[in-house]
């Protein structure tokens, strides 16, 4: 067995499911090989699955999208200058959308680069990062009525952030999984141009390692709205669903000012994340 065949293997464990994930894909319109394959019982007593790739590609250049992409399941992961895999600042992504562009049905594999950069507003619909790189996507746009919108998929192996927002207007994401990772989504901290940025996580699962589901910079007027999140494997609630910080436009390390709901910046209830 080849180091390549090997680590695609070690991909394909399964993680923790939403109890709903086949229904979810019905509702996404989702059939025939758009419908992830591996399905069972996980720790946590949620439906497990995660998408067999059908078929693999290298890619050593960034693959520009505009209009619609539909990678058909296939896994793509980076080559050549694309290849390095590790956390550095500026690395190029493995897909660069152009406002109003359209990825679907696409594997990232190992190594993911700097996954899906965002020009301006795109939907991510049935994306999946098996091993993310440097960021799972990043949201770019400088419009304040930009959107983002992040359903379907899943992304696992994240050392820092999954989601990184940079840009104006809106990200949502519904009916994602996330796995080990940082934070889920991050409103820039510390960006040389700051916006306020609106932030919608819905229908999410989650499965522990992780440290905190979204950070926002409360002096921007940012705002985060949480609700039907489950948490697997964290009984002890260590996990943050909502982070508020003082941002800045000078690059210094942001400050935290505190987390949990405020009904201002971090918005949704106790009940709106539940752990198990």
């Amino acid at each position: 067995m080849t180091a390549r065949v090997e680590q695609r293997v070690r991909h394909r464990r399964t993680v923790t499911r939403r109890r709903a994930v086949i229904g979810g894909a019905a509702a996404l319109g989702l059939t025939g090989a758009a419908i992830v394959t591996t399905s069972m019982l996980g720790t946590a007593g949620a439906a497990t699955s995660w998408p067999d790739a059908k078929g693999s590609k290298a890619v050593t250049k960034t693959i520009e999208v505009s209009g619609t992409y539909d990678g058909k399941l296939r896994e793509f992961y980076g080559s050549g200058a694309l290849g390095d895999g590790g956390q550095s600042e500026g690395q190029d992504p493995v897909f660069e959308l152009a406002d109003g562009a359209v990825l679907k049905n696409v594997v990232i594999g190992t190594p993911g680069a700097d996954g899906v950069h965002c020009k301006g507003s795109c939907t991510l619909r049935n994306v999946w990062w098996l091993d993310v790189g440097e960021d799972a996507a990043s949201f770019k746009g400088t419009s304040s009525s930009a959107t983002y919108t992040v359903t379907g998929g899943g992304a696992r192996s994240a050392s820092d952030k999954v989601f990184q927002f940079n840009g104006a207007g809106k990200l949502t994401v519904t009916g994602f999984q996330v796995e080990n990772f940082g934070k889920l989504v991050r409103s820039c901290g510390n960006c040389s141009k700051q916006y306020k940025r609106t932030i919608v996580v819905d229908d999410v699962d989650v499965t522990t390692p992780g440290k905190t589901l979204v950070g926002v910079n409360a002096n921007y007027g940012d705002t985060a709205t949480l609700s039907r999140v489950r948490v697997h494997g964290d009984g002890g609630k260590k996990i943050k669903p909502c982070v508020r910080f003082q941002g800045n436009d000078t690059g210094k390390e942001p400050t935290q000012l505190g987390s949990g709901p405020d009904g201002t910046t971090c918005k949704y209830k106790a009940s709106d994340v539940s752990y198990d």
